[in-house]
């Protein structure tokens, strides 16, 4: 039966379709309404009739809006039939997919709509320009090759800026080792060179010591045979010669031996030597306890090879347009971000007139300009127009003495606190509180001007227990 079925709906499709279409777009019914004189229309071809009369389109019997009702029998036969028709085998034409609506050859292009259409879809489409589907398809391959060169360009953009960043860093770590490494071969030398001073001054003394003693073996030689010679002698001639022989015998040298330190003072040299050394590095070796992170630093900011200073760049950088990275507001944040803990830092503003210093949630937004105020969550202090802020909702002014010129940021993120002072006086100026719930950041806006915003070095101690 359902053979029979689909043989019968094969052999004539036109008689149901014409059913199922609608007489005023000449489409199959889409969300089609029946009038209280039983003929049906797409409800946008309705709406569209009753704005030229009140008439029905086909019999142009009066009628009221709102009297149209939703023809659900008629919507799933036409979405039945659409279904079938799309699924049926035997509907493909040679040269190429049917249109669904009025299952004829796609054989047409629009430019507009951008989809290809058959004959009866001219009517939707009269408005557009309609090419043949071969010229459809130059068209369409013309305007996909503009789009691949544009991407190839981008793709090559990035290499080139990936490229640059990864040479800069390369060469910035080779730099930093080669300068550690210069620092490493001159305290060397100076060590080589305090070895080879003590080792010359013990050899001199070791030398002279060498020449007095084989001055005393040479007179001591010669007392001694001098005594045997005597004891060679008779009897009574050695006696009477006795008191002088013997007084011979009272050697008056000193007694020559090792001093003290006469010796290498091996210990001084090498010992504990990795620790002496590591410990002298610390005049040639900085420590920030927070660094930029130039992934996240705005294209019109310029951040110096060390990253530990920002300022305005005069012309927009060709940056990489990475999620982290912010674009619409100019600003940077620290590379290391924050869970728990005590953390603290120094920020040099300098003379700068505009600038902003503070924390950030990881979650700020980062494309798109925003109030900057704590209930989006940031936490900062601003200089702006001479006046010193702090960017609650409601503004807090802040009253200071004289100029800022150091700021100082301390970040409890357990008990919930950011608090800033005067980094000179050590003056508090406000702390700000929150439930820290997600990773925080250090954050900095630098403003548009060409004096930098610093990041000051931390103190270095090497403890010993």
């Amino acid at each position: 039966m359902a053979d029979s079925m689909d043989e019968e709906m094969s052999e004539e499709p036109v008689p149901l379709q014409k059913d199922l279409t609608c007489p005023v777009c000449l489409c199959i019914f889409r969300d089609p309404v029946l009038l209280p004189c039983s003929h049906s229309f797409c409800r946008e071809c309705l709406q569209g009739a009753l704005k030229r009369n009140k008439k029905c389109p086909l019999c142009k019997a009066d009628f009221e809006e709102g009297n149209d009702i939703s023809n659900r029998a008629l919507s799933d036969a036409c979405d039945t039939f659409l279904k079938h028709a799309h699924l049926r085998p035997n509907q493909k034409h040679a040269s190429g997919d049917i249109c669904n609506l009025h299952l004829k050859p796609l054989e047409l292009y629009c430019e507009k709509d951008e989809e290809p259409v058959c004959v009866d879809c001219v009517s939707l489409h009269s408005t557009h320009r309609l090419w043949s589907i071969r010229d459809g398809a130059l068209i369409s391959k013309k305007e996909l090759g503009f789009k691949v060169r544009i991407f190839e360009k981008k793709v090559e953009s990035y290499k080139k800026t990936t490229h640059k960043i990864t040479g800069q860093a390369e060469e910035q770590i080779k730099a930093e080792f080669e300068r550690l490494r210069q620092v490493l071969v001159r305290e060397e030398a100076l060590r080589l060179k305090a070895l080879a001073s003590e080792e010359e001054e013990k050899i001199a003394a070791l030398q002279e010591l060498n020449d007095k003693t084989k001055r005393d073996i040479v007179a001591l030689k010669e007392l001694i045979d001098s005594l045997k010679k005597e004891m060679g002698n008779e009897d009574l001639p050695l006696l009477q010669n006795f008191q002088n022989l013997k007084r011979k015998t009272q050697w008056d040298g000193e007694d020559r031996r090792l001093g003290e330190d006469c010796l290498l003072n091996i210990g001084k040299h090498v010992g504990a030597l990795s620790f002496k050394i590591w410990k002298n590095m610390q005049d040639h070796v900085k420590y920030n306890p927070v660094v930029l992170n130039p992934n996240t630093a705005s294209p019109w900011l310029s951040l110096n090879a060390d990253l530990t200073s920002v300022k305005e760049s005069q012309e927009r950088l060709t940056t990489p347009d990475n999620p982290e990275r912010f674009d619409s507001c100019v600003f940077v944040l620290g590379v290391e971000g924050y869970t728990s803990g005590k953390h603290r830092w120094d920020v040099i503003v300098g003379d700068c007139p505009k600038w902003v210093v503070g924390v950030c949630k990881e979650s700020v937004a980062r494309k798109k300009k925003f109030t900057v105020s704590t209930n989006r969550g940031v936490w900062l202090i601003a200089l702006r127009e001479g006046v010193y802020t702090a960017l609650t909702p409601e503004r807090t002014k802040l009253e200071v003495q004289q100029r800022l010129e150091v700021i100082r940021v301390k970040l409890n993120i357990d008990k919930g606190e950011v608090s800033f002072f005067d980094g000179v006086t050590a003056k508090h100026l406000v702390t700000l509180t929150h439930k820290f719930d997600e990773k925080i950041f250090p954050m900095f806006g630098p403003g548009l001007h060409s004096t930098p915003m610093i990041l000051a070095p931390g103190k270095m101690a090497v403890h010993t227990s």
